[in-house]
C-alpha cells in the first residue's frame, strides 16, 4: 500500500477548524483508493508563539522537512501585533519558506460556475477567468538585504532592499513556462521595468528564456497597469508570473475575481523535497470558534496536494468533483451566502462534502 507522510500545521484562528475538515476528507479519499496516510500535527504562527516564544519551533521545521507533503492552515493573531518583528507569527511563514527553498508560490483563479454571481463584478467580466498567478516567493524585498532602520536625531528612516538574481529569476520563470506548456501557451510578465533595475533584469531573463521557447506567447505588463486590467479584463490572463511583492498584491486582487477568498488554494514548492499547500485567505480571528469558516479553500488546497505533491490525481479529482457538487447543490457558508442557497457551518459542510465522495 502506498503511505504518504503529512504534516499538519492548523496554526492560528479559523486554522484548526479548516485543518479538522481537510484531515477528515483525506482520510476518507485514502480508504477509497487505496493508499494511506501518516499524519503529524506541528504549530506554528502565534499558536507556537504562545507555547515555545518563537513562530517556528526547530522540530515544526524538521517534520516539514521529513514529510512528503505539508498542509497549511492559516497563521496570525491580533495579539502578537505589538511583538518585534522577528516574533511575529508572519515570520514563521516567511522562515518556513526560507528553510523549504519554497520559491515558486502558484495559485490558481478559477471560476466557479454556481459562484459567479458571488463575484463583485459582472458575470460577463469573470465568466471566462481560469488563470494562474506564478510568485516568486523566498528573495525579492521580503528578502533583500540591507535592511533596517536608521536612527539620528533629527530623524527615523527605515529601508529595505529589492533584489534578484539572474539564476532566482530564471528558476521562477521556468516554473511558469513549464505550466504554460500545458494550458493556452500564454505568459504575461509582470514588472516595473521603467522605474526599477531589477526589474529592468527581470525582464531581460524572460525575454531570454522565451527565446528558447517559441511555442510560448509571452508578453510583459507593468504592475500598475496590470492591477488595473485584472479587474477590467481578467479573462486576457492564463499564466501571470512576477515577483514576491507584486506577486503578493496581485494574487489576492486575483482571488477576489472568484467572488470569496475563501475559495482559492495554493502551493508553495521546491525543485526538491515537500511542497507547502494553503488557502490563501488569513486566520479570520473575528470569527475563529464560531463555525462560520468557510472550508473550501482548505479542501482545495488538499487536492492540489494530492495532485501535486502526492501524484494521488484520482483523488485529487474526487475532491475537486465534491467541492463542485456541494456547491452546485446550493450549500453556501456565510462569506458565499445569498437567496435562495442553505447556510452551513464549517462543520456541516465538512460533512456535506463526505457525503458527496
Amino acid at each position: 500500500m502506498r503511505e504518504h507522510k503529512i504534516v499538519l500545521l492548523p496554526g492560528d484562528g479559523i486554522g484548526p477548524e479548516i485543518t479538522y475538515v481537510a484531515k477528515e476528507l483525506l482520510v476518507k479519499l485514502s480508504q477509497v483508493n487505496g493508499f494511506q496516510l501518516i499524519f503529524e500535527e506541528h504549530i506554528i504562527g502565534g499558536a507556537a508563539i504562545d507555547e515555545t516564544g518563537s513562530p517556528l519551533p526547530i522540530n515544526t521545521l524538521e517534520a516539514c522537512k521529513n514529510s512528503d507533503a505539508i498542509l497549511m492552515a492559516a497563521i496570525g493573531s491580533p495579539k502578537h501585533d505589538n511583538l518585534p518583528r522577528e516574533k511575529r507569527p508572519e515570520t514563521g511563514l516567511l522562515a518556513l519558506r526560507e528553510g523549504l527553498n519554497l520559491f515558486a508560490n502558484i495559485r490558481p483563479v478559477k471560476i466557479w460556475k454556481s459562484l459567479i454571481e458571488s463575484s463583485t463584478l459582472k458575470e460577463e467580466v469573470v465568466k471566462d477567468v481560469d488563470l494562474i498567478v506564478v510568485r516568486e516567493l523566498t528573495s525579492g524585498i521580503y528578502f533583500g538585504k540591507p535592511k533596517g532602520r536608521i536612527e539620528t536625531d533629527k530623524s527615523t528612516r527605515a529601508f529595505n532592499t529589492m533584489s534578484y538574481s539572474d539564476q532566482e529569476i530564471d528558476q521562477i520563470a521556468k516554473v511558469a513556462f513549464e505550466l504554460a506548456k500545458n494550458r493556452k501557451k500564454k505568459i504575461c510578465s509582470i514588472d516595473k521595468a521603467n522605474v526599477l533595475d531589477v526589474s529592468q533584469l527581470w525582464r531581460e531573463r524572460v525575454d531570454l528564456m522565451a527565446r528558447k521557447n517559441k511555442d510560448i506567447i509571452v508578453s510583459h505588463m507593468y504592475v500598475d497597469n496590470a492591477a488595473m486590467q485584472l479587474v477590467r479584463n481578467p479573462s486576457q490572463f492564463d499564466v501571470i508570473l512576477t515577483g514576491n511583492l507584486f506577486g503578493d498584491i496581485l494574487s489576492d486582487e486575483a482571488a477576489m475575481l472568484t467572488g470569496s477568498i475563501g475559495m482559492l488554494p495554493s502551493a508553495s514548492l521546491s525543485t526538491q523535497g515537500p511542497g507547502l499547500f494553503e488557502p490563501v485567505h488569513g486566520s479570520a480571528p473575528d470569527i475563529a470558534g464560531l463555525d462560520k469558516a468557510n472550508p473550501m479553500a482548505m479542501v482545495l488546497s488538499a487536492a492540489m496536494m494530492l495532485r501535486i505533491g502526492l501524484k494521488e490525481t484520482k483523488a485529487a479529482d474526487q475532491l475537486e468533483e465534491a467541492v463542485n457538487k456541494v456547491l452546485n447543490a446550493g450549500l453556501r457558508t456565510a462569506d458565499l451566502m445569498s437567496k435562495p442557497f442553505t447556510e452551513l457551518g464549517c462543520r456541516d459542510i465538512g460533512k456535506e462534502l463526505l457525503k458527496a465522495i
